[in-house]
């Protein structure tokens, strides 16, 4: 089948069949296209869209271009959750480990910084020893013995997207709701999920910054995902701001660990947190419904179930045993340590959330380009939530710094993405929408 045909059915508007989709995947594989041919069918996706059966049929090929994790014989439903990336989103840290502890099994495949939001695979690999590409049997050892494993992707799980990911970043392709959908669902797949809860963040934080892009992007993901064989649920979570009291690397699995220990709990964090979860049990038949899910995930953490299944996995994954007692010995933090001081009084009725971020990669802790090493003792704590009302000179967060230089750069940028005003913001939901 020849690559230039396929690329002009789809050039022409015509929908590509599922043989012509298998024949594209092939050629990403095996190396059977050239990357003007990959290049040249993203960008004739990105002009002419995808329907949902393309979508479909594109992800279940590139799902199948690598190996596919099979879960037999587990007690348990095999469940995961993915957000589309914000600042400060810590979630991932402490969702696997309390789903596991209310009895279900998370075989999580996480990602690394993407622009300016952070990645869970960065925030582990913050922990001395945290061994975040195990080999497959201690993984599938992990999951099975403790309910849950966080690691990144691996080369054999589904490397036809790593490769069509590459030229479409490189091409001003990425932004495609179907190609964005068929990226992340065919990883998902591989790793054997019975479901998937989908995050989508929506604001000024988010790739998604308008709620009608949210919306496009969840219904997708919820339309292919189930339409793939995977249950899948979708919630559009506010990221009008930080998420939780930090956004660094070392400081998100601080406050991840104060979490699961009852410490200083976020209030907007630990919403949506439980929400997350409580859907991933109700997919998963453990609740039969949100009111039920949400006592049992309450009991996890007020008993230490979940912060006892985050330590066993840290453990088992080749990191301290005991994280959780003396986390300070284990975690390094920025030795340069400054406030950043409110420039006026009043009530801080905006953040740039985006803005935000990208001065966590400023301070080094994200990456520039693909090749960049990641500070993981930078970032900020103490991030004060819009509404608060600010003296002069009170402190709107710690910036955490490699040295003095770094941290004063980092608090004019801090100081420039917020707005200080006489009156408090409106309230944006929290949780905009349940789809699925």
């Amino acid at each position: 089948m020849l690559a230039q045909e396929i690329i002009r059915t789809k050039r022409q508007g015509g929908a590509l069949s599922v043989p012509q989709i298998e024949a594209f995947v092939r050629g990403l594989t095996d190396g059977g296209w050239s990357e003007g041919q990959v290049a040249a069918l993203g960008m004739a996706i990105f002009l002419k869209g995808m329907g949902r059966d393309e979508a479909v049929a594109l992800t279940r090929a590139m799902r199948d271009s690598g190996r596919v994790m099979h879960w037999p014989d587990m007690p348990g439903p095999v469940v995961d959750k993915h957000s589309t990336g914000g600042v400060g989103d810590k979630i991932s840290l402490m969702l696997g480990p309390l789903v596991a502890a209310c009895g279900g099994y998370v075989p999580m495949i996480a990602g690394r910084g993407l622009g300016h939001t952070g990645g869970t695979v960065d925030k582990l690999e913050s922990i001395a020893g945290y061994q975040t590409r195990p080999d497959a049997a201690r993984f599938d050892a992990t999951v099975r013995r403790l309910g849950c494993a966080i690691i990144g992707q691996t080369a054999d799980l589904a490397p036809a997207d790593k490769r069509f990911y590459a030229t479409r970043d490189v091409t001003a392709t990425v932004e495609s709701v179907p190609l964005i959908t068929a990226s992340i669902l065919s990883k998902k797949l591989a790793a054997g999920l019975q479901a998937l809860v989908m995050d989508v963040k929506v604001g000024n934080g988010a790739f998604a910054d308008t709620p009608a892009m949210a919306r496009e992007l969840a219904d997708s993901i919820v339309a292919v995902g189930n339409g793939a064989g995977m249950r899948t649920r979708a919630l559009i979570t506010d990221m009008n701001q930080v998420l939780g009291h930090t956004a660094g690397n070392a400081l998100e699995v601080l406050e991840a660990i104060d979490y699961l220990k009852g410490v200083n709990v976020e209030p907007r964090q630990h919403a949506i947190t439980l929400a997350l979860c409580s859907q991933m049990l109700v997919l998963g038949g453990l609740a039969a419904d949100e009111g039920e899910a949400q006592a049992k995930l309450q009991a996890a953490l007020d008993s230490g179930a979940a912060a006892e299944k985050f330590a066993r996995m840290v453990a088992a994954l080749g990191g301290p045993a005991d994280l959780l007692e003396r986390p300070g010995q284990h975690l390094a933090l920025g030795p340069v340590q400054k406030p950043v001081p409110a420039l006026r009084a009043g009530v801080l009725a905006g953040q740039d959330t985006r803005a935000i971020g990208i001065a966590v990669i400023e301070l080094g802790g994200g990456r520039r380009v693909a090749s960049d090493p990641v500070d993981p003792r930078v970032g900020f704590a103490a991030v004060r939530p819009l509404g608060s009302t600010v003296q002069a000179g009170e402190a709107l967060a710690v910036v955490h710094a490699a040295d003095e230089a770094a941290a004063d750069r980092a608090i004019a940028a801090y100081q420039a993405a917020c707005q200080i005003a006489e009156q408090a913001p409106v309230a944006t939901p929290l949780i905009a929408e349940v789809l699925g």
